[in-house]
């Protein structure tokens, strides 16, 4: 129970952390909106692969700018303080309900814009919006575990993309795939596998934090 309080506290400061620092939010939406609308210019309402693919590509982008920050913004004496009041195994289950909170919000803003400019070719939107905030959320539980371990190389966010380039790209192509299902009415052979190895590879993700992650704080 005081694990858990200590959690809520901590997913409450990144919250007024959050809304204190509104230009990082709006300066994230400001880079949504002009992207679609350069896309919709330069294509207008594509065709359904390269909506899909492209809607999945720009929440990379989305994730890596709005979750990863997460860590690389604490500084070292914000850290030994909350070395000192919290455990490490609660400040990182705190970052990865924080950041896959709000990658999900902005997935479905992401979503909302896409919908407005570049059209609307889902045939089933519920599923959509199911699998949108369900890839949203193993984004930033990817993300949020490379910030923790580039945080503790120095900052280096260079280290962030190399660890992440092979983890990130077969997750991109299970979620497009997956998410061909909202675009048709014709079930697809070997979607029960997709889910439940996406769920077991963020099961992982959620386990490897919880063991290494202590570790690094040590360091």
């Amino acid at each position: 129970m005081k694990q858990l309080t200590r959690i809520l506290t901590l997913i409450k400061k990144d919250l007024l952390l959050e809304i204190r620092l509104q230009y990082s939010f709006y300066g994230i939406l400001l880079y949504v909106v002009s992207t679609i609308f350069v896309l919709y210019l330069a294509m207008g309402q594509p065709e359904i692969n390269i909506w899909n693919g492209l809607f999945w590509m720009i929440q990379l982008f989305i994730c890596v700018n709005s979750v990863a920050k997460s860590f690389l913004q604490e500084n070292h004496g914000r850290l030994l303080y909350f070395y000192a009041v919290t455990g490490p195994k609660v400040f990182i289950l705190s970052k990865l309900i924080f950041n896959s909170a709000l990658m999900i919000v902005m997935s479905l803003i992401c979503l909302l814009i896409f919908q407005v400019l570049l059209g609307n070719p889902l045939q089933n939107p519920v599923k959509f919006i199911f699998i949108c905030c369900f890839g949203g959320m193993s984004l930033s539980l990817v993300f949020t575990f490379l910030a923790a371990i580039a945080a503790r190389a120095q900052q280096n966010a260079a280290l962030m993309a190399i660890l992440g380039f092979p983890l990130i790209i077969p997750q991109l192509l299970l979620l497009m795939r997956l998410s061909n299902i909202a675009f048709g009415d014709v079930l697809q052979a070997g979607l029960p596998s997709i889910i439940l190895l996406l769920t077991g590879f963020d099961a992982m993700i959620i386990l490897l934090a919880l063991i290494l992650f202590p570790f690094l704080w040590k360091d």
